[in-house]
């Protein structure tokens, strides 16, 4: 699909931002929002002349704002050259094009900016797919408004015909069957994903996934613990399509981490629900890191706003870690000390600096931590390949190389433990007696801790 807000092939959209300020709410709301708003416009390459605000009971059904205000705002814009209006809300179909009535310029709304952002930010097919779903579905009921220049066309069955279906009407068509196949596809999409899950759940590796809202450093977290590559850039919804890397912990075990794309507040439910595809990834995880622009002055409004999202995808009763990002920043290293209070687990790190990182491991170690199998083991110094196996896919407690044979207390994941079978060390009745009181009582000082 074509971005809706075109500028590729003319000037840099001058842009003018409205918000509109609801008496049981708060003032201060409206202005972080518009505030979004203008870097949304940036990300999607307009240039913001100006906003405005109208304090109202309700919308106005016909214009959104009142009317006087709407002309109000249309003079501003007139002798500013403003050539496209940006609500910070959803528009209907029938307010927009009174609007645009009234303005004379191009209107969208805060959806539809969203996506066209979207539909240049995706990369892969299945992205593009998803984006090209919320598109056509965010078109289809305004469809009027688009065509309002056509006029009916004449039937093919000759002068003596009967009018034949408008060019409304075929587009609409047209849409439908256009979703409908996006859908299918999109379904096959989703089989794949369930298919790579079961792979990884032969390997019986872990699932984390990276969320929250956007900007917030979800990509540089990626990048720095896994060295992805994916971009990363000081936007709102710098990458779209999700990535997935395989991190390996202190503990020898292997976390596979997927990087999603950025929740954000007013997010469109059709948006939600194009890439439920891709959120599947979210929703099957056996870990949510939620990552947390520390430095940010609205950061508790963020987490809301990303916990509101879960919430709408079924996935609010993961497991959470939450991880405040950026306490390089001036104001985030104190930020960061007040929110993690507030949540457990929870730790601080600066993605950029690799800073707090270590500690990110051992939570994740802590909280990703599988069943396990201890073992004793003897392995003959001349089986070096089992030695190998041993660290490549075990957390080697104690070592010991003296003598004919090399003596390891490790542990193993239960589906690899017979391999070792032919190594177990032959322990008097005694000496296990003893070890396991010694185990038990290093564990109950390890909970008390």
């Amino acid at each position: 699909m074509k971005a809706l807000l075109d500028t590729a092939d003319r000037k840099t959209v001058r842009a003018f931002l409205i918000g509109l300020e609801l008496r049981s709410g708060s003032e201060i709301d409206v202005r972080d929002s518009l505030d979004e708003l203008a870097e949304l416009a940036a990300t999607a390459g307009a240039t913001v002349a100006g906003d405005g605000v109208q304090r109202l009971e309700r919308p106005n059904p016909s214009t959104f704002i009142g009317a006087g205000k709407a002309a109000e705002f249309a003079e501003f814009c007139r002798t500013a050259d403003v050539d496209t209006v940006i609500f910070d809300d959803e528009l209907t179909a029938a307010q927009a094009r009174n609007l645009e009535e009234i303005f004379g310029t191009k209107v969208l709304d805060r959806t539809g900016l969203i996506l066209d952002i979207f539909a240049r930010r995706a990369r892969t097919r299945e992205g593009k797919l998803q984006v090209e779903l919320a598109q056509l579905d965010y078109i289809l009921p305004r469809l009027t408004r688009f065509w309002t220049h056509l006029s009916r066309q004449r039937g093919s069955t000759g002068s003596i015909g009967g009018e034949g279906e408008s060019q409304l009407e075929a587009d609409r068509r047209r849409t439908q069957e256009r979703i409908t196949k996006i859908r299918q596809e999109l379904e096959i999409v989703r089989r794949q994903r369930t298919t790579q899950r079961s792979g990884r759940q032969r390997h019986q590796w872990p699932l984390a996934s990276i969320v929250g809202y956007t900007n917030a450093g979800k990509s540089t977290l990626l990048n720095t613990l896994t060295g992805a590559g994916v971009l990363a850039e000081d936007k709102l919804f710098a990458t779209l399509d999700p990535t997935t890397r395989r991190l390996r912990l202190p503990t020898n075990q292997s976390v596979l981490l997927s990087d999603t794309v950025g929740f954000i507040r007013k997010l469109p439910h059709g948006l939600v629900e194009s890439f439920k595809a891709t959120l599947e990834e979210v929703v099957e995880a056996d870990l949510l890191i939620h990552v947390v622009d520390a430095s940010h002055p609205q950061a508790e409004e963020q987490i809301r706003a990303v916990n509101a999202v879960l919430a709408e995808i079924g996935a609010a009763d993961r497991p959470t870690l939450m991880v405040f990002n950026k306490v390089d920043r001036d104001a985030g290293a104190s930020a960061a000390v007040r929110l993690a209070s507030h949540y457990s687990p929870a730790v601080c790190v600066s993605a950029r600096m690799s800073t707090g990182l270590d500690d990110l491991k051992a939570e994740l170690g802590v909280l990703l931590r599988p069943i396990r199998t201890r073992l004793r083991l003897q392995i003959p110094h001349t089986a070096a390949s089992v030695i190998a196996r041993l660290h490549a896919v075990g957390q080697v407690l104690e070592s010991n190389y003296a003598g004919d044979a090399a003596q390891f207390l490790a542990q193993v994941p239960p589906h690899v433990a017979h391999e070792f079978q032919p190594y177990l060390a032959k322990q008097s009745a005694k000496l296990k007696r003893v070890r396991r009181r010694s185990l038990v009582a290093s564990e109950e000082a390890q909970a008390n801790n």
